[in-house]
C-alpha cells in the first residue's frame, strides 16, 4: 500500500479562517492525505493567511517565509491570497496561491504538486469533518462576505459581498457536530444579524419543515439542538430584539459579540458604521430588561483619524453607561486599500497609546463590577482544561467565549473532565475571571 502523502498546515487569522482550514483538511483527508504536526514530516505545507490589517499581512508573509525555510514546498491560501503580486514579490518560490474560501482551488493546487494516493479512505474521516478546535466546541460559519462598507475595512474587497448558506445546510452541519461530541456551537460570519438578506430569507427543507434563512429562525432552530449556542459578530439592528427573547428563554446563550468599534457619532459617521443612527444605549437597556443575564462583548478602535479628545471621552462615558462586560481595544492601524487612509486628523502614536491604556482601565473596572455581581451564584460552566496536579479545572461560563474572554477557575475539581458541563458556585472574581467550586451533590 502506498504511504499517504503528508501535508503541514499553518492557519492564521480569525475563527472564520479557522473554519476554512477545517474544510480544506476534511476534503484532503477524505482523498487519502494525512497531516504532519511539523515541517520536517510534511511533503508540502499549506499556509492559510490573514490580510485584514497591514500587520497581519506582515505576519502572514513571515509565516510563509518560515514554511519555505523549514520545508521549501509551500501553497498559500486565505485572505492575503488576493494580493498574489505581493506574495510573489516577497516569496517567488511558493508553489501556488489561492484566495479566501476557494476550497476547490486549494485542493486542486495540492493535487498538482502532491498527487493523492490511489486508494481513498473516506471512512477514516469523522462525520463532523476534521476540526482544529477542541472536541467540545466548534465554530459554525453561516455566511461569507459582507455588505457593509466601513471605511477602515477591506473585508468586502477580500471576501466579497454577503453570501448566506441555506438554513438546512447549517442545521445539518450543526447536528453532525453535536453527534461527534460538540457541546458548544459558536456562530460566526462577518455580519451575523444580516444572515439571509442576500437570498431574501429563502426557505429550505430541514427535517420535513421549511426553515427560513433568517437570523431569528436560525438561532431558534440551533437553540433546540441541545448544545450551547453562542452568537458572534452581531450588529445592533432592531430585529436582534427577538433573539434576546430566545436568550431569556434559555434557548441561546445570553451573550452577544457586537463590534461597536466606537460610540462617538462623529467617529461612527466617519467609519461608515451600520446602525450608527440607532439609539444603541436605549436598545442595550431594553435587552437587559428582557434578559438580565445578558453579557455583551465588543471591540473598540482608538486613535481613528479625526478622533478628538471629546470623541474619546464620549467613548469612555458610553462604555461605562453601556456596561460592556468584555471589551477589547485596538489602536487604529492603516490598512492598504481602505478609504480611511485618506482621512485627515492623524492621531499621534503616543496619543493612541494613552487612549488605549485609559480605555482598558475603564473596561477593567466595568468588567470587575459586572463579574462581582456573579459572586454567590450557582452557574453552569464548560470545562476547557484539567489540571489534576492543582486539583482545579479551567472552564468558561455562558458569558465567556473561548480564547477572547475570561475564564472560570474551579478548585476542588475531582473527577471533572474536559468538555464536561458542571454546576459551580462562584466564590470570588478579579478583573476578568471568576473563581468557583463545584456544587456538592
Amino acid at each position: 500500500m502506498n504511504q499517504a502523502p503528508k501535508i503541514g498546515l499553518v492557519s492564521l487569522g480569525c475563527p472564520k479562517a479557522l473554519v476554512d482550514s477545517e474544510r480544506i483538511m476534511t476534503t484532503l483527508r477524505a482523498q487519502g492525505y494525512s497531516f504532519s504536526r511539523d515541517y520536517a514530516g510534511a511533503d508540502i505545507v499549506l499556509v492559510n493567511t490573514c490580510g485584514f490589517l497591514d500587520s497581519a499581512k506582515q505576519e502572514s508573509l513571515e509565516a510563509i517565509g518560515e514554511a519555505l525555510n523549514e520545508n521549501g514546498r509551500v501553497i498559500v491560501t486565505g485572505c492575503l491570497g488576493v494580493e498574489e503580486g505581493l506574495i510573489r514579490e516577497t516569496h517567488p518560490s511558493v508553489l501556488a496561491i489561492t484566495g479566501p474560501h476557494q476550497y476547490e482551488s486549494v485542493v486542486s493546487a495540492v493535487h498538482d504538486h502532491l498527487p493523492p494516493v490511489p486508494n481513498r479512505f473516506v471512512d477514516l474521516v469523522p462525520e463532523s469533518g476534521l476540526k482544529l478546535t477542541p472536541r467540545h466546541y466548534a465554530y459554525l460559519k453561516i455566511s461569507e462576505g459582507c455588505n457593509n462598507r466601513c471605511s477602515f475595512c477591506i473585508i468586502p474587497q477580500i471576501r466579497g459581498d454577503l453570501v448566506s448558506r441555506p438554513a438546512a445546510g447549517i442545521l445539518g452541519e450543526a447536528e453532525g457536530l453535536i453527534r461527534s461530541g460538540v457541546k458548544e456551537l459558536l456562530v460566526i460570519s462577518q455580519d451575523t444579524s444580516a444572515y439571509g438578506v442576500d437570498i431574501k430569507y429563502a426557505e429550505s427543507k430541514y427535517r420535513g419543515r421549511d426553515v427560513k434563512a433568517k437570523f431569528y429562525d436560525l438561532a431558534k432552530e440551533l437553540g433546540q439542538l441541545g448544545a450551547w449556542t453562542r452568537l458572534h459578530y452581531v450588529y445592533p439592528y432592531p430585529h436582534v430584539d427577538q433573539v434576546i427573547e430566545l436568550m431569556a428563554e434559555g434557548l441561546v446563550l445570553p451573550y452577544l459579540d457586537i463590534p461597536f468599534q466606537h460610540a462617538s457619532p462623529n467617529v461612527l459617521k466617519s467609519m461608515r458604521r451600520p446602525a450608527n443612527q440607532e439609539k444603541t444605549l436605549d436598545r442595550i437597556k431594553k435587552w437587559r430588561d428582557i434578559c438580565p443575564d445578558l453579557a455583551i462583548r465588543s471591540n473598540f478602535i482608538v486613535g481613528y483619524p479625526g478622533e478628538t479628545d471629546a470623541d474619546f471621552e464620549f467613548l469612555l462615558d458610553w462604555l461605562e453607561e453601556a456596561e460592556i462586560d468584555r471589551a477589547g481595544c485596538f489602536k487604529y492601524e492603516p490598512v492598504t486599500g481602505a478609504p480611511a487612509n485618506e482621512l485627515d486628523g492623524i492621531v499621534p502614536d503616543e496619543v493612541k497609546e494613552e487612549r488605549f491604556a485609559q480605555l482598558m482601565e475603564v473596561a477593567q473596572d466595568v468588567s470587575f463590577h459586572r463579574l462581582s455581581q456573579k459572586v454567590g451564584r450557582t452557574i453552569d460552566v464548560i470545562v476547557d482544561d484539567v489540571r489534576p496536579e492543582e486539583n482545579r479545572v479551567i472552564a468558561r461560563s455562558k458569558w465567556d467565549a473561548p480564547e477572547i474572554d475570561g475564564q472560570v477557575i474551579v478548585s476542588k475539581a475531582d473527577g471533572i473532565k474536559i468538555g464536561d458541563i458542571v454546576s459551580v458556585t462562584v466564590t470570588d472574581n478579579d478583573e476578568y475571571d471568576l473563581f468557583a467550586e463545584p456544587v456538592e451533590k
